[in-house]
């Protein structure tokens, strides 16, 4: 993407799985950097990858800093993941209207732009949140108001990674694609599980006519591929043949 690096920084995690999780969130959704500041763990890098697969090159790069202050110095904008109500006025959003800002900011190239999140069990302190521009708090029920670090993480990550472009990545198409279900396809579905229906008495109480008339319009609205066409074609068939198998079976008895 174009614009200036997106750096998670983490303050003073921990849990070195949640650091891990949050480096697979970090290479999910485009972040170029890791800081971590001040952790309460080792951080075992080679931990970290074993957890967090095929980030290697990522988990090499992460800086460890003694300060927020310090790993947000070279940072021209900054949003802080905060569940905390503050006495304080200060500017709070959501994880999407500060998503949008922090990508125009990434976009303007003018120096990193940093997604800040703390403690697991306390998150950030008062003089940590007075040096972050822009305080971010999900919604949640009232009765359950904790995230996990990771979750919190993911959450904002991928807003920001939507605000980005993001979803412009096409979706990866089906392996095998098949051409349209032909009239005479279906006709011929039509027709061997009309034969299967009848085979299994299933109009017995039931108006032939107005069973198959419905099933037409159940397999019109399906918008059938042939292949899929085929394989329902060959479930009618099995039915009778199953049918007739066994009376067979019978008769040799």
């Amino acid at each position: 993407m174009s614009g200036s690096a997106l750096i998670l920084v983490l303050v003073a995690p921990q849990d070195l799985v949640n650091v891990a999780s949050c480096v697979r969130l970090a290479c999910n959704f485009g972040v170029a950097r890791m800081r971590v500041v001040s952790p309460e763990i080792e951080l075992d890098r080679w931990r970290i990858e074993g957890i967090a697969h095929n980030t290697a090159d990522f988990v090499a790069g992460i800086e460890v800093h003694p300060s927020l202050e310090s790993a947000l110095a070279d940072c021209v904008h900054s949003a802080v993941l905060t569940g905390r109500e503050r006495a304080a006025k200060r500017r709070t959003l959501r994880p999407r209207a500060a998503a949008a800002e922090v990508a125009a900011w990434a976009e303007r190239g003018a120096g990193p732009v940093a997604v800040v999140a703390g403690r697991e069990d306390s998150g950030l302190t008062n003089d940590e949140l007075d040096r972050c521009g822009t305080l971010v708090t999900i919604s949640t029920t009232p009765t359950h108001s904790s995230l996990n670090l990771a979750q919190a993480v993911g959450i904002m990550l991928y807003e920001v990674w939507v605000a980005r472009g993001g979803d412009a990545v096409p979706i990866k198409p089906p392996r095998n694609v098949a051409d349209p279900a032909t009239g005479a396809q279906l006709e011929a579905i039509f027709a061997d599980w009309e034969r299967a229906l009848d085979a299994i008495d299933f109009f017995k109480t039931r108006h032939p006519e107005h069973v198959m008339r419905s099933l037409r319009e159940v397999l019109f609205r399906a918008d059938l591929d042939g292949r899929e066409a085929s394989l329902l074609r060959a479930m009618g068939i099995e039915v009778v043949r199953f049918l007739e198998r066994r009376a067979r079976a019978r008769d040799l008895q």
